[in-house]
Parts: C-alpha cells; structure tokens; sequence
C-alpha cells in the first residue's frame, strides 16, 4: 500500500491497476484489495488512479530545533501577510500539539502563533487570495497550467500560466509567484493578491532546469529580477548608524567599507536599484547616495521636496 501511495504522488498524470500491478509485479487482484484497505485518498476517474494531493497528509519527523525553526519560518510568513492563513495555523497547531510533550512552554507559544495567523480581529479573511493560493499550489504540485484572470492598472487580462515558485514579500505583506506564460513560454511575476480569478488546467508543463530560486533571485534586492546586468549600488552611511549596518548583511553582493571617520562605504549589484528605494529612504539623512546617478538624483529631488514641505512657522500646510 504505501508503494501504491508513492507511485501515485510520482504519478500525477494516474495510473491504471494493470499499471500499478505491472510496476510492482503483482496481480491486478493484488493491487484491487490493497486498494479497499489504504487510508490515503485515492480516487479514480476515467479508469485511472488519483492521489488527492490537497487531503494527503506528509508524515515528518522534527527534532526540537527544527520545529523551532518552522515555527519562526511560519512567524515570519505571518509577517509578510495581512490575510488571514488557515493552512498555515492549522499546521502549527499541529506543530504545537507534536511539542506537548517535549517542550510543553514551547508548545504554548507555537499553539498562540497558530491563533494569531488566523484571528478576524488581527487579520482579514480574504477567501478569494485562499482559494487562488489553494489552486496555484495545487497546480505547482501537479505541474499542471492554470488559467488567471490578472488585474494591473484597472485592467484585466488572462493567461495561461505554469507556476515555478512562491515567494513571500515582506514589503507590501504580499505574495508573488513566478512562473511562464504560454505559448511564448516568457518568465512572468505575478502579484497573488491581484489574481481576480483562477481554473485549473489539465495540460501539464515541465519546469525549466535553469530556472531555480537561488539563481532568480540572485541579484534581487527582494523579488525584482531583470533581464539586464546588475547595477552597482554604493552608499555612504553616517557614523551613527554605520555598527547598525554592519549588523545585517543586507545583500549577497554586498562590500562594506570602515572610513577613517567612523562612516561605512557600502556597496553591492543589484538587479533592480528601484526595489531599494524604500529601504534608502528609511535612513533618512544618515544615508548618502553615491551610485547609480539615477537613484541620488531622485533621493535628492525627494529631500528637496520635502524640505519645502516642512519649511516655513511649523504649521502644517492649509493652516493660517
């Protein structure tokens, strides 16, 4: 039974019972009464056998640390969203449940995580994102094409669309999934939140070798990609923030540099220099830019503009 399991998930195309009885060398006979006994939700249509890969449950094993480790992932994935995730409270309920025993203090907060991730009063239920986030992952399992509606700019255009991979995004608490569009079969990142409608296909699809995440987001601030060279980054941070810097490592390119003043020279290649600019701005006069000319002349106009904004007795601005 658990061979018919795993040939069925290698399978998501189905198998008949003359195939499943052939692949392990047995009689059909065989393969029809271990079928009447398996507690996996095996169904047939159209004489062939289906696992249903969204009931399916995965048996995992975690050490202590890495449950801990999947809770803080799942805290924060509760982090980069502001829509209620019943999946994911309802697998660190089952985390929580599995360290009762171990870790019973533990327990007790992965058991809260769970509470919060789908809490109305914290965040707001959204069943469209659920059922279309349900359907791209069904769709990523079963390599199999969905048709989206797509919203951008107050437009509404439809592809057909093979999902390669699911990224969360902290700026903006939002989700993005990459993937092609057939028939060009051109590499497109769609926002999930501005996905209007979802079908799933049957025609199956085969994901790109050269298309990993590692690679993809490589020169990525957070999901921008291009199809251009990387652009040079450099930034000058002022002494009072240059240890707070340092802290981190912001990106895998990144150089940093101790000036003689106490002042930190950064600088690193980035895909797409404008998915930085809300992470400039936050350092406020702290930050100075030095490359790309683009990206100083904007911060620089910014700076002006609000400097203009801010000038005068103190009073906001309409007042007398």
């Amino acid at each position: 039974m658990a061979q018919i399991e795993a040939l069925l998930l290698a399978n998501p195309q189905g198998l008949t019972q003359a195939e499943l009885a052939r692949r392990l060398g047995v009689n059909r006979s065989t393969i029809h009464r271990n079928l009447q006994s398996m507690t996996a939700p095996v169904y047939e249509e159209g004489g062939r056998l289906f696992i249903d890969r969204e009931a399916s449950l995965v048996n995992v094993r975690f050490s202590l640390h890495e449950a801990v480790s999947v809770h803080l992932a799942a805290r924060l994935l509760a982090n980069c969203s502001d829509r209620q995730n019943p999946h994911a409270a309802s697998a660190l309920r089952k985390l929580g449940l599995s360290l009762r025993t171990l870790a019973p203090t533990i327990a007790k907060f992965v058991q809260a995580s769970a509470n919060e991730m789908d809490n109305p009063s914290g965040r707001r239920a959204d069943p469209r994102y659920l059922q279309v986030m349900e359907k791209l992952t069904l769709a990523w399992a079963e390599r199999r094409r969905v048709h989206i509606w797509y919203e951008n700019r107050e437009q509404i255009k439809q592809y057909d669309f093979a999902p390669y991979y699911l990224e969360p995004y902290a700026t903006g608490q939002t989700t993005y999934v990459i993937g092609t569009i057939a028939p060009q079969n051109l590499r497109r990142t769609f926002k999930v939140e501005r996905i209007q409608r979802i079908e799933l296909l049957r025609q199956e699809y085969q994901i790109l070798e050269d298309l990993d995440p590692e690679t993809l987001f490589m020169d990525a601030w957070g999901i921008w990609t291009s199809e251009r060279q990387p652009v040079k980054v450099v930034l000058k941070f002022g002494p009072r923030v240059a240890s707070r810097v340092r802290e981190t490592r912001w990106h895998r390119s990144e150089q940093v540099t101790v000036l003689p003043d106490g002042s930190l020279l950064w600088s690193a290649w980035v895909a797409e220099p404008r998915e930085m600019m809300n992470w400039i701005r936050g350092w406020g006069a702290q930050v100075e830019v030095l490359e790309p000319e683009e990206v100083r002349s904007e911060i620089a106009q910014e700076a002006r503009d609000m400097a203009r904004l801010y000038e005068g007795d103190g009073k906001p601005s309409g007042e007398g």
